[in-house]
């Protein structure tokens, strides 16, 4: 008999986290589940940890080199036999009744995907500090259907909404197969969004729950800093890709969301092609990007607000989490690449 839940768990050089993540997923109230790890080519010993598990439940796919987040997903989602098809980034790890609190509510709404709220945690912290629905400021207290041009809508880059699309769902596995939908290995970034927008063109019952039972960990965010161009370079990307497709361009609801969501990125693109070489001292590349970008100071000015208040905070107010905040609820990226 196939297991009711398949957790799946991409890794790539975290020997240091793997242990966590796998024993939050055997440890689960619900015990009828498989835990697949795809090693995406690790070259520390995390296929070493994730084999010193004995449990029969556990089975480790190791990639000769390294293929990419999309690409590690999509072996284990190929591999899988549960009912249930659950993601687990390989440095978070879930409460113990998740699974279980999960697939009851799912029941109750006839769900083809399921998420709740994320606890927020820093690297090498005993608690959470927040959690995923607190931080955006919404206030959802029930069970919350979200639509297709609701989860667009709310991945709009830099504001303050809460970005559905960062959530971590539960997929039925014969939904995925009947629809033929997988991870876009073509894709970089923000994978999970665009895999959460392919269930809903195809009429996916998307749910999410108030209740947090997944550890979402925040870990040291220097390099995703440094590579905000090319993050954004990305979704312009990845965006305009999307709304080629026939069934994007027969959906007038969706091709006005995600015009908007492109031209959102476009804006900050250009934004931060000034700002990133004026903090590397580059005089003469920032003074150019001015000058293809007349719009620039007028998009400066709609930011000041909001940049003072965080500096602000920071400085003066001591609250080292304002920046980190930003990051984790709009701009984080795990990456098994």
């Amino acid at each position: 008999m196939n297991p009711k839940v398949s957790v799946i768990i991409p890794a790539y050089n975290t020997e240091a986290y793997i242990a966590k993540a796998i024993q939050s997923a055997l440890e689960q109230t619900l015990s009828d589940i498989e835990v697949i790890i795809v090693d995406d080519g690790s070259s520390d010993k995390t296929v070493e940890v994730a084999k010193s598990f004995t449990d029969q439940r556990l089975k480790v796919i190791v990639n000769q080199q390294n293929l990419g987040v999309s690409a590690a997903r999509n072996r284990a989602i190929k591999a899988a036999q549960g009912e249930w098809v659950a993601v687990l980034d390989s440095d978070d790890w879930y409460t113990p009744e998740r699974l279980e609190k999960l697939l009851l509510q799912a029941e109750k709404t006839n769900a083809d995907m399921i998420a709740d709220d994320l606890y927020l945690i820093h690297d090498g912290a005993t608690s959470p500090w927040s959690t995923f629905i607190q931080e955006s400021g919404e206030c959802i207290d029930e069970t919350l259907q979200i639509d297709l041009i609701s989860l667009v809508k709310s991945g709009v880059y830099g504001e303050p909404v809460l970005p559905f699309g960062l959530s971590k769902p539960i997929f039925r596995r014969e939904f995925l197969v009947k629809h033929g939908i997988l991870y876009d290995e073509t894709v970089s970034i923000a994978e999970d969004f665009w895999l959460d927008v392919k269930c809903l063109i195809n009429g996916a019952r998307f749910f999410i729950v108030p209740e947090p039972y997944y550890f979402y960990r925040s870990r040291p965010i220097s390099l995703v800093r440094q590579s905000i161009l090319s993050r954004l370079n990305q979704y312009c990307i990845a965006t305009n890709s999307f709304m080629q497709q026939e069934v994007v361009k027969n959906n007038p609801d969706l091709m006005l969301a995600l015009s908007y969501n492109l031209a959102s990125y476009k804006k900050h693109l250009a934004y931060f092609k000034v700002v990133v070489p004026v903090k590397q001292r580059q005089w003469l590349t920032a003074l150019r990007e001015i000058r293809e970008n007349p719009h620039f100071f007028a998009f400066l000015i709609s930011r000041l607000n909001n940049i003072i208040k965080r500096r602000m905070q920071y400085y003066v107010m001591g609250n080292k989490l304002v920046f980190d905040m930003s990051y984790n609820l709009h701009k984080k990226r795990k990456t098994v690449n």
